[in-house]
This record gives C-alpha cells, sequence and structure tokens, in this order.
C-alpha cells in the first residue's frame, strides 16, 4: 500500500458516522477501508481459533473460567486466539491466550454499550470495527475453529453464519464448538425436535456441531478434525 492509499483511508476513517451515513458512496469506502485494513494485519496471524460468548459473564463466573483455561489450552498447543475484543468472556480468551504466551487478537466492534477493548489482546492485534457484517468475515476468514461459550443474540449470530456457511458450501468445514451441554441442550432438542422434524434441515447438518463442557474435549475435537481430514491448521 502506497503512502497515498493510506492517506485517503485514514481520510475515510475520520469522517464522521453520520457523515458516511447520510452517503452511500462514502460509505462503500470506508467499508472498504475496514476490509483492506482486517485483511492485511490479520494475514500474519498464524493459525488462530475464535472464542465466542457473553460480554455480561463476569470474572468470578465458572464460564469465564472455563473460557480462560479453554484459550490457554488452546495456545499450548500452537493455535492463536481470537476474539470480539470486549469484555467478559472475550476477555476471557484473550486473557488465557496471554497467560499461555500465545497469539490473542481482538476484532471490537463500537456499540453504544457494553463493549470496550480488554486489557489482554496484543498490541498489535487489536482491531476496531464500525460494521459487523466486516468483522463476521475476519473471524470467518481468519479461524481454525469456533469455540463458542453461552452467549447472547451476537454469539447466536456468529454461530449461525458459521453453520450456514459451511451447510451452504460457502466455505470449508471447520469445527464448531458449542461449550456448555447444560446451557445449549434447550437449543439443541429445538433443532432436533422441530427444524429437523419439520424437514427444513437434514439430520446430517447437526454434524456440523460438537457440544462438549470441558477445555480438554474442546482440544480434542479441533485437533481431531485435522488429524481426520488430513489438514493442517493453518492457511
Amino acid at each position: 500500500m502506497t503512502n497515498e492509499d493510506r492517506q485517503i483511508r485514514e481520510k475515510f476513517k475520520q469522517k464522521t458516522w453520520n457523515e458516511i451515513k447520510t452517503n452511500d458512496s462514502w460509505a462503500i469506502f470506508k467499508i472498504m477501508a475496514e476490509f483492506v485494513e482486517g485483511f492485511e494485519r490479520l494475514s500474519k496471524i498464524g493459525p488462530c481459533v475464535t472464542i465466542f460468548g457473553s460480554a455480561r459473564t463476569k470474572e468470578d463466573h465458572e464460564y469465564y473460567k472455563l473460557a480462560e483455561n479453554i484459550a490457554y489450552s488452546l495456545t499450548t498447543h500452537g493455535y492463536g486466539i481470537v476474539t470480539g475484543g470486549g469484555p467478559g468472556i472475550m476477555e476471557a480468551g484473550n486473557r488465557g491466550a496471554q497467560r499461555g504466551k500465545g497469539t490473542s487478537v481482538g476484532l471490537n466492534i463500537e456499540l453504544p454499550f457494553e463493549q470496550h477493548d480488554n486489557p489482554y489482546i496484543d498490541s498489535d492485534k487489536s482491531l476496531d470495527f464500525d460494521y459487523f457484517f466486516v468483522r463476521k468475515v475476519m473471524f470467518i476468514k481468519y479461524s481454525q475453529g469456533f469455540v463458542v461459550m453461552p452467549g447472547g443474540f451476537g454469539t447466536m449470530d456468529e454461530l449461525f453464519e458459521a453453520i450456514t456457511l459451511i451447510q451452504t458450501k460457502k466455505i470449508g468445514k471447520f469445527p464448531i464448538v458449542l461449550v456448555g451441554t447444560k446451557y445449549w441442550s434447550g437449543l439443541m432438542d429445538w433443532i432436533k425436535n422441530t427444524l429437523v422434524m419439520e424437514g427444513t434441515i437434514s439430520l446430517d447438518d447437526l454434524n456440523l456441531i460438537s457440544i462438549v463442557d470441558t477445555e480438554d474435549e474442546v482440544l480434542e475435537v479441533i485437533n481431531t478434525f485435522y488429524k481426520k481430514y488430513s489438514l493442517s491448521p493453518n492457511f
């Protein structure tokens, strides 16, 4: 990228949201700037697993501690960790990655509440996004697996987008691991008893998801996937 390109990108990034949203042509350049920065920064991070989950989970909660331990375990086996960069489960993931001396990436999003950068992200691997859809492309493109902790609508959004892209063969299959049988069992029962029974998905689609309860099980699912398909968790 030339200095002129960087100056143009900075010019678009410095425009206020009110200026951009009233002019669709300006928005295109803002979107493009986020894609370019994301691709440039993340293309060098190496094999990573993304950990999703609620921003509202407190430090003393069992899910926070479990997410931190999962991240730590993954980093000690050569994976970096990507999160949404905020508090709660995201913070736990980055914290575990830092404890394991692994790559710790945070893809933050500007929101009116809840979201702020956590202190456990590598200084050169913290990115901020205005657009959810750009951010989700980065999660998909630069992750070798998704670990989905208990979370809310945002977590569900990221989970079902990944499942949909794999189901429709828009991307290659990669491991998607739900952590917390108690938390996810109601959703999975509904999927089996309603979606499968109504014929809106096939029974085979359930094979896209694994449900576990411990950090060892998470690691086993991800490692087994890459051994089974004779793939390396890299690009």
